[in-house]
């Protein structure tokens, strides 16, 4: 009877141990499989997210001031066309005014002009001018602000004078601004007219009014911001999609966000 019990436990003990080793091997197995499934997503995802992250390396050598003419020219033109206000009047001015893009008001009220509040029904912002805390505009989007500029000129009776003078007369409106009373500095022409020609702004003005004979030898460019396609872009420089693409190598109408692009080339 003895053996027979020690028999029992002997059995007993030996498929206990038996259980527990296959056991481990399952988990083992498991443990591999869930490995292998983390890793492969890491492999696949990191290509495409570093294809499509842009690159500011083609503008990286450009000076602030360059930079914002890339930037903005475009609008600048669009309001030529619409207004006659000298594309580089209004280049120069948002230069100056707004610290190459990079003053308060500019930054967080995107008022590219300084132009106060004057009756203004929208958002304001309150900054420190010629008084402290004066009321100035605050706009949603850059654009806005190029807009509002080309309105402000056109609609008071003091700046009237300025549109009787050539569209490309670049130094007239300088001039006609300060003594119209845009600006208290008495230097304020002399600064936009250094400002376009030091930047050779005045060839937008010829792009605008076809004198081709004045820009067969410049070449365009432009920085993509938010809200450029490929075809607003065509209209704003009265171009083709597919001459932009073929000018920037471009596959697709993709482009990215400080993409600089070729407009026009020698």
């Amino acid at each position: 009877m003895k053996k027979i019990i020690v028999f029992l436990l002997v059995g007993f003990m030996a498929f206990s141990c038996g259980s527990k080793k296959r056991i481990v091997t399952k988990k083992d197995k498991r443990s591999t499989k869930t490995e292998k499934v983390v890793v492969t997503p890491k492999t696949t995802t990191e290509p495409s997210v570093s294809a499509k992250t842009p690159t500011a390396s083609d503008v990286s050598n450009l000076s602030a001031v360059e930079i914002y003419i890339l930037k903005y020219n475009a609008i600048s033109m669009e309001e030529m066309r619409k207004y006659k206000i000298p594309a580089s009047i209004t280049l120069a001015q948002g230069i100056l005014e707004s610290g190459s893009g990079k003053g308060r008001l500019s930054v967080e009220a995107n008022n590219h002009f300084g132009i106060k509040c004057h009756g203004w029904t929208g958002k304001k912002i309150y900054h420190d001018d010629d008084k402290s805390q004066e009321c100035f505009r605050k706009y949603n989007h850059a654009d806005s602000s190029f807009e509002d500029h080309s309105a402000f000129l056109t609609g008071r009776g003091r700046y009237a004078k300025l549109f009787n003078l050539r569209p490309d007369d670049y130094k007239g409106w300088a001039k006609g601004l300060r003594a119209a009373g845009y600006a208290t500095d008495r230097k304020y022409p002399d600064k936009l007219i250094s400002l376009i020609e030091r930047y050779n702004l005045d060839k937008y003005d010829d792009m605008v009014l076809g004198n081709r004979g004045a820009i067969a030898a410049v070449e365009i460019k432009h920085v993509v911001i938010k809200g450029d396609t490929l075809y607003s872009l065509s209209r704003r420089y009265n171009t083709t999609v597919d001459e932009l693409k073929r000018l920037n190598r471009l596959n697709s109408n993709e482009i990215s966000l400080g993409q600089q692009l070729i407009i026009k080339s020698n």
